[in-house]
């Protein structure tokens, strides 16, 4: 009997957290048990894997990118004669590397400085610009999986946003350095700081400038770079969290580092490149692990008991028929796109099966994606264009094609086929337009 007790206690918690709960919460208890439920999805996620293949991925693209990268980044600032900036940037990133840190410091630095931008030629130049933007489209992908969004952003908007943030992103942070400093360098500021309080509180945010940029540093990431609406609050909300525990990382990894002589006699000196492999899958594992708080944060409610769904055929075709449905309704009326937010709460079902049925309708040219965030659909075709056939052809798509070599008995074929003939035959002739009248 005892033995079953924790496991009583568990299910009993687990009904708590992610059943509907059947009385109205104090407030209090109401955020302790949505945070409780942020963190238990992000840690089911983290148990089946994904998060962890896409950190190992975007290390190894790091290791074949980061020299590249600090190369255009530092080209770009020798132009506004601000390259020395980055250089304590690149220091405070590898400084829980201890000495280990300080010779990947002087070794990259020293590859940047033998890889001249300007004498690569075009060909050069392109492949270097490839290397930096595969790193970037990497990261896109990795936010994308996490935040359900349907595809990368179109082809033009993406080279301008990947190459806003390889070039003008470091040109902007270097220059709010340079003029936060001039400015701490005014007489009237100088004055101001002499008279207490304000001298001591400025020493303390000194101190606590350095955590404050690494927060808005993760908010940024978290708030651009997926393709999808997120709100402020949400990438506020994974980059406080995010930050505190990349600080906290740097700590523990600090310890490990001086700790880890033994791997100096193990690997001699492939040493440093594996506490250099360590750290970035760490930093890469925070990045993401902060991607997913901010998505369950802003979608809680799409957190269930059942995380791997498989609907049947009935559902995806109600959900898939009635989501064209109110697209087209809204389309016709007043000619405005429909938010992704709106079509998730259309229906009560969570959040991975509604994406799963509006990729169907994209990939079938049923439905386009508009919007300057790309977050709003409207119908691909004229209403009329569209029939109901196409429609249930599209929702019940054979994407692995093993209908097509499926052998069954010509008795069961016959059925399905003469079924399906009947199915559409009935439908062809009622379009989108039928359906919304």
């Amino acid at each position: 009997m005892m033995s079953k007790h924790p496991k009583k206690l568990w299910l009993s918690f687990e009904s708590w957290l992610l059943d509907p709960p059947n009385v109205v919460l104090h407030p209090c208890v109401h955020l302790v048990r949505n945070v409780l439920r942020i963190f238990f999805a992000v840690g089911r996620d983290m148990t089946s894997g994904q998060l962890n293949l896409h950190a190992m991925s975007l290390v190894y693209t790091t290791i074949l990118s980061i020299v590249p990268m600090l190369a255009l980044i530092f080209s770009v600032l020798k132009a506004f004669n601000v390259q020395d900036a980055l250089t304590p940037m690149l220091h405070r990133f590898l400084e829980p590397m201890g000495e280990k840190g300080v010779e990947i410091e002087s070794s990259v630095l020293s590859f940047v400085d033998n890889m001249k931008v300007g004498v690569l030629g075009a060909l050069g130049l392109i492949m270097l610009i490839y290397v930096v933007v595969s790193l970037i489209q990497k990261i896109e992908r990795a936010f994308n999986a996490i935040w359900l969004a349907p595809q990368l952003r179109p082809i033009g908007e993406r080279i301008s946003h990947y190459l806003g943030v390889i070039l003008i992103g470091p040109v902007l942070v270097v220059s709010a350095i340079s003029l936060t400093a001039s400015t701490m360098n005014l007489g009237f500021v100088q004055s101001m700081l002499a008279i207490e309080p304000f001298g001591s509180l400025f020493v303390f945010l000194t101190k606590l400038m350095p955590f404050i940029m690494i927060i808005f540093a993760f908010t940024f990431f978290y708030f651009v770079m997926p393709n999808a609406r997120v709100s402020f609050r949400s990438a506020l909300f994974g980059g406080v969290i995010s930050g505190c525990s990349w600080q906290a990382s740097s700590l523990i990894f600090t310890t490990f580092v001086v700790n880890s002589t033994r791997y100096d006699v193990i690997y001699s000196g492939f040493a440093v490149g594996i506490v250099l492999l360590i750290w970035l899958y760490m930093n890469w594992l925070i990045l993401l692990l902060g991607s997913s708080i901010a998505f369950y944060y802003q979608h809680v409610n799409q957190i269930t008991r059942h995380y791997k769904l498989e609907a049947c055929s009935e559902l995806i075709e109600k959900v898939g028929l009635d989501i064209m449905r109110y697209i087209a309704l809204r389309y016709d009326s007043d000619s405005l796109p429909v938010k992704q937010v709106e079509i998730e709460g259309l229906n009560a079902i969570p959040v991975i099966l509604s994406r799963t049925i509006m990729n169907k309708l994209l990939e079938h040219n049923l439905l386009l994606i508009a919007g300057e965030k790309s977050d709003m659909y409207v119908p691909a075709h004229s209403t009329d264009q569209i029939s109901v056939a196409a429609i249930f052809k599209a929702l019940r798509q054979d994407k692995a094609a093993l209908l097509t070599v499926l052998k069954v008995g010509p008795s069961v074929d016959e059925l399905i086929k003469k079924t399906n003939d009947d199915l559409y035959k009935g439908l062809e002739h009622v379009t989108l337009r039928d359906l919304i009248k």
